[in-house]
């Protein structure tokens, strides 16, 4: 089978790792990654727990597919209990680490309390010691990770690590490997900071690691599906071309482009922030910012960015260590430095983007909250004085100075620490906040597409774009085409897209095969891959076993109906410009329905026959 049926537990405060067979049954139940390490933290930590206690988890995972011939299996998550948000917290990560845990023997790894002093775990063919870390302590991802590498004398380790904004205990810290991957949401990152775990290094060459169900089954099905990937225009030419970046000015055309903290729906420096913008040369020394595309282990589609900036950008003119090429920005993290905040500046926004991989903060929180700031500016509630500096809408200046505080915990970069919830309940103007459960929103607006409004009210980790992505029916036409504000079928459709992510996560693989796949193309790789019957019916019912869990933690944890809402400019200040004029969100529309599909009550919450038949 394609679990290595093995579990690696460290506890941190007793400082040993203890190796455990994985629970094969729950393997059945809940797939594996995101689902199965669910299972795991609900039934081992109380919901109502401190994230940042010691008898909070932090959880590694895996899936079936990871590390397999699987187009982008490589994909690993981490999850624990948010401190952004106090909900679950499942962030996902590609690149190579996910597949060299695999490698090495592990399914998963289950941190637990807290270390005495910094430490990091070294992980090596099914063998597991905590190392000191106390010479780590301090520095960035880049540089924890090259002394890693130099002090084990072996290039090819693999390390996920924190950098200051974790052990600074950033509410939106990442955990980030590879250099520029990143488990980027919901303060990942800062759990890891508050048990003393500075890294996870691993290096795995075991062939016997896994098993697969059905060798040659496998292999048909996996080749089957990547030539499905090559053929569609998404997967075989818009993402390999232009990444994510593909959806700048699609989306700012449509008019769902959130600018200046939401008060509009299109931004007039689109063009010189989007996928198109990083191919073209740099009249100031001939080159363009991007380098080439990138992927990770296992992927077809290369959708990732690497850049090189201008070395004469009044960011880096001295600061040769960021004049290599490195992580360029994703359309999510383009948005979140330049749109929400009115910065049309491309250098700005890769320079910034590097200090978010350099010491591992969320760039859409960080944005997000340098918006939320600068309209707090501009209404004279913060001042130069506080700040240290001017902070209207569009300040370059301001917005790289910011980053480069947050990173180092440094002055006002401590309240930006707390991301935009916090910091405008700071300032007396909660409702400035572009969150649902205190998570900032990603790069759609919920207005302009209203799947996508409904789709961030009922997200188990608060306001996210990746577990149910409503912008493919409603921009790209995928699977069928919605209008952005038509209500009609939406609560169906985000079901069905919600319950199908969490079986892509939960398999190993990446979201954005499902622009070109549908179930029927990944349910033959989970078939061969793992023992048993892996129907079709059977996996959406393990999507939907899983939507409940995450959903059942939360509400143990405190959260109520309530808090499946949008911030008041979302429902009444409606869009100024653009197609989707006049638009505000219908989700009072949309919610009783969505709720009654799901087989929740009125309230929200699961009935009992709901929970039976999925045995929840």
């Amino acid at each position: 089978m394609a679990w290595t049926k093995n579990l690696l537990r460290v506890n941190l405060e007793a400082g040993t790792c203890t190796t455990e067979p994985l629970n094969l049954q729950w393997a059945q139940d809940y797939l594996g990654q995101r689902g199965l390490a669910t299972k795991y933290l609900v039934s081992e930590i109380d919901p109502k727990v401190d994230p940042f206690s010691p008898k909070n988890k932090l959880i590694f995972v895996t899936g079936p597919l990871t590390g397999t011939m699987a187009a982008t299996g490589g994909r690993y998550s981490v999850v624990t209990k948010g401190p952004l948000t106090g909900a679950i917290a499942c962030s996902n990560s590609g690149g190579y680490f996910g597949a060299e845990l695999k490698f090495a023997g592990w399914d998963m790894v289950i941190f637990e309390g807290a270390s005495p002093k910094p430490v990091y775990l070294l992980i090596t063919d099914g063998k597991a010691e905590l190392v000191d870390a106390g010479h780590l302590w301090g520095k960035t991802v880049w540089e924890t990770e090259e002394i890693i590498k130099a002090h084990h004398q072996d290039p090819q380790i693999r390390v996920a690590s924190i950098g200051r904004a974790g052990e600074n205990r950033v509410l939106y810290a990442a955990i980030v490997n590879d250099l520029h991957r990143a488990a980027g949401r919901s303060g990942v990152g800062a759990v890891m900071g508050s048990k003393n775990l500075k890294a996870v290094a691993v290096r795995g060459t075991r062939t016997d690691a896994y098993h697969l169900a059905d060798p040659e089954a496998f292999f048909a099905a996996t080749e089957a599906g990547k030539k499905v990937l090559a053929a569609n225009g998404v997967t075989g030419q818009g993402l390999p071309t232009y990444g994510t970046q593909v959806l700048m000015n699609v989306i700012n055309e449509l008019g769902a482009l959130p600018t200046r903290n939401h008060r509009e729906v299109q931004f007039e420096g689109a063009m010189a922030i989007g996928g198109e913008a990083m191919h073209e040369k740099r009249p100031t020394d001939g080159k363009a910012n991007l380098v080439t595309n990138g992927a990770c282990f296992g992927c077809t589609i290369a959708c990732g960015r690497i850049s090189r900036m201008d070395p004469g950008h009044f960011s880096v003119k001295d600061k040769p260590q960021y004049h290599g090429a490195s992580g360029g920005v994703e359309y999510e993290a383009a948005w979140a430095l330049g749109a929400a905040n009115g910065v049309n500046d491309l250098e700005a926004l890769t320079y910034a983007n590097f200090l978010c991989n350099e010491d591992g903060f969320d760039p859409i929180t960080f944005g997000a909250t340098v918006g939320a700031a600068m309209e707090l500016y501009e209404m004279g509630v913060l001042t130069e004085q506080e700040v240290g500096f001017k902070l209207p809408f569009g300040s370059t200046e301001g917005m790289v100075k910011l980053a480069e505080m947050t990173a180092k915990g440094e002055g006002f970069g401590k309240v930006m620490g707390l991301g935009s919830k916090r910091l405008c309940t700071k300032y007396g103007h909660p409702e400035l906040s572009m969150t649902v459960k205190s998570q900032e929103f990603p790069a759609y607006d919920g207005r302009a597409l209203q799947g996508m409004g409904l789709a961030y009210a009922t997200n188990n980790r608060g306001a996210c774009h990746l577990r149910g992505y409503m912008v493919s029916p409603e921009v790209l036409g995928i699977p069928v085409k919605m209008e952005p504000q038509a209500t009609e079928g939406k609560p169906a459709m985000l079901k069905a897209f919600q319950d199908l992510t969490a079986v892509v996560d939960s398999a190993g693989i990446c979201l954005f095969t499902t622009f070109a796949w549908g179930l029927s193309d990944i349910q033959p790789q989970i078939q061969a891959a793992c023992e048993g019957d892996w129907s079709e019916e059977r996996l959406l019912l393990v999507g939907e076993r899983i939507w409940n869990l995450e959903r059942e933690f939360n509400l143990a944890a405190g959260f109520t109906a309530k808090d499946d809402n949008l911030p008041p400019r979302l429902m009444k200040e409606p869009a100024q410009t653009g197609p989707q004029k006049g638009a505000v969100s219908k989700l009072d529309v949309m919610l009783p329905e969505y709720y009654q599909l799901r087989g929740w009550t009125p309230e929200g919450v699961p009935t009992a026959e709901t929970r039976s038949r999925l045995g929840v």
